[in-house]
């Protein structure tokens, strides 16, 4: 048997919206179709314009750049 339903996934459940003629305890396989609209795929010229725009470092930042090296690989620059 075969039988269409639209449900709603609530904390870890699928809530049917109306009952079933199922005995309890059935077994059933369940294909999930979701029926919300995904997002649109951005192209990948999109996705590396959203890239170059993020800021390199924020003034917030404890480290740096420069400090790469030195936080990797724990070595020290001369050049400060």
């Amino acid at each position: 048997m075969t039988i269409t339903i639209e449900a709603v996934y609530e904390q870890g459940v699928l809530r049917l919206s109306q009952p079933i003629p199922l005995a309890e305890g059935t077994r059933v396989q369940v294909t999930v179709i979701s029926t919300e609209t995904k997002p649109k795929d951005k192209t990948p010229r999109e996705i590396l314009a959203q890239i170059a725009g993020m800021p390199l470092e924020v003034s917030t930042d404890k480290f740096y750049g420069r400090d790469h090296d030195t936080i990797l690989y724990l070595t020290y620059s001369a050049a400060v």
